[in-house]
């Protein structure tokens, strides 16, 4: 199999969209998607898996993984003490399997988690970047972990709108709140794409 790009505990696909668009086929993994049948739309493979275990069908021209930060992120700073080291460690251990699987695919990598606990167990991020900063009518502070000669697209928002909402940390608890909450932001995934397009393209 060629031109496969592969995007982790990817529920939404987002990230995958203009790439599929663009004629790759796409792998989107998550424990989240069903297990006993594959769902495919367009290019996109929504694929059945835990990423401690999962293992792809090629090696991918670009990987993203966006492993969940619930247990691990700064705003639930408050809860660290009552849930322990266990949750912590199912945290840390599914970034860590992002990391790995990155190291083996060789290729621009891009791993996102929220401002926490990552970097007391890692090397810190090497961006930082708000959903508006790419035209999102939201903020959202996020990290990105990257590597393999990844491009970090440059923001098309400099100053943040006086629009810009609040409407991801105001968000009222719902059965799908953090789905909702880590969902990417398309100009996000249209910004990536558009960065690092030609540097997928030149390993094709």
């Amino acid at each position: 199999m060629s031109d496969c790009i592969i995007s982790l505990c990817d529920k939404s696909g987002n990230m995958l969209k203009p790439w599929a668009a663009a004629g790759y086929e796409c792998y989107a993994v998550d424990v989240q998607h069903s297990i006993r049948r594959e769902r495919v739309e367009g290019n996109i493979h929504y694929v059945w898996g835990d990423i401690r275990s999962w293992f792809p069908p090629a090696r991918p021209h670009i990987l993203f993984a966006f492993t969940p930060c619930t247990d691990l992120c700064g705003s639930g700073a408050r809860d660290w003490a009552q849930k322990h080291w266990p949750m912590l460690r199912d945290g840390i251990d599914l970034f860590h399997a992002a990391y790995m699987a990155a190291q083996w695919a060789k290729c621009p990598y891009m791993l996102e988690n929220s401002v926490g606990r990552i970097p007391s167990w890692y090397t810190g991020h090497q961006h930082t970047f708000h959903p508006w900063q790419y035209g999102a009518d939201y903020q959202k502070l996020t990290c990105i972990w990257a590597g393999g000669g990844f491009v970090m697209p440059e923001p098309t928002v400099v100053v943040k709108p006086d629009t810009c909402s609040q409407k991801i940390w105001k968000m009222p608890p719902t059965r799908n709140r953090a789905d909702l909450r880590s969902e990417t932001s398309m100009y996000f995934a249209r910004a990536v794409f558009e960065a690092n397009r030609r540097l997928v393209k030149a390993q094709t």
